[in-house]
């Protein structure tokens, strides 16, 4: 039953998470990506400082001297840096199929740091999901674009976040820990903003995108972390998946992208690989109880 429920809340994220990545991409047309860095990360530690107050949690805890919250901080800077840039500079879609290496990592590391069962079904599974990311990206081709490189940034940075998350001190709430995540990202955008200049007030419009953005963002992050923290990581994962489906639409709808054939073809690849890394951990897990 923790599985299911993980499960759905990957999913339910994986929706907010696409949301929040299209207003930040609408956001990003007029905004430099430290400011929208800065104004997210402030919005989203407010919001959960508030909702820790709420539930009577401390904002400040002793477990976060502990090294999976170093590391966890460490690559949430990475993964919200490295893919911020990616779907400012490259089409959402295609930032997004990217992505969709994230779970093979974490499958991946879940086998190597917490010991997880993995056998080598799944390991080619994670292979092949591999092979459709090069597809996507198609290195040393024509169509090739050095900016989707950000999102293989972004796609590491967010699969160490959820093996630390995974790792962190169960004392730690959901609430508390996603504090420690977005605080990160205002002193990250104030240094990206001092480097590279060019802030600007935000008009109307920017604020109000960025706002729901927040919003999106904030319930997506609970949902995940509340995900990873539930169920089986090498089940739950997979079902990140999903972001690319509401990913596509949006693209296609709000922005008028065209996915070509390499993209489609190396995200249905990766899409297949996750679905039978899903239903090998099924079978296995079965086996392992009539056992």
């Amino acid at each position: 039953m923790s599985n299911l429920r993980g499960s759905v809340l990957m999913v339910a994220a994986m929706g907010g998470f696409a949301l929040e990545d299209m207003f930040i991409k609408r956001a990003a047309q007029a905004l430099p990506v430290g400011e929208i860095l800065m104004i997210f990360g402030l919005g989203g530690t407010l919001a959960f400082i508030a909702l820790a107050l709420r539930r009577g949690e401390r904002v400040l805890h002793p477990a976060i001297a502990t090294w999976p919250i170093l590391v966890k901080s460490v690559c949430e800077v990475a993964g919200r840096l490295g893919y911020t840039l990616a779907i400012a500079l490259t089409p959402l879609s295609n930032a997004s199929a990217i992505l969709q290496a994230t779970p093979l990592v974490v499958v991946a590391g879940a086998a190597l740091i917490f010991g997880e069962k993995v056998g080598w079904r799944r390991w080619a599974a994670i292979a092949a999901g591999f092979a459709g990311v090069l597809i996507i990206l198609r290195p040393g081709m024509e169509g090739f674009v050095a900016a989707s490189l950000f999102t293989v940034l972004g796609m590491l940075g967010f699969a160490g976040r959820d093996l630390a998350t995974r790792a962190a001190a169960p004392v730690l709430s959901n609430v508390q820990l996603g504090i420690y995540g977005f605080v990160m990202l205002i002193p990250t955008g104030a240094a990206m903003l001092a480097f590279t200049g060019g802030g600007a007030l935000p008009a109307p419009p920017e604020l109000l995108g960025l706002a729901l953005a927040t919003l999106f963002g904030v319930a997506a992050y609970y949902g995940l972390t509340a995900a990873m923290r539930m169920g089986e990581v090498s089940v739950i994962t997979p079902f990140r998946y999903t972001r690319l489906i509401f990913a596509l639409g949006l693209g296609v709808l709000v922005f008028g992208e065209r996915p070509d054939t390499p993209m489609l073809i190396g995200s249905a690849i990766i899409i297949a690989s996750g679905l039978y890394t899903l239903a090998r951990a099924r079978k296995v897990a079965r086996a392992a109880r009539r056992g």
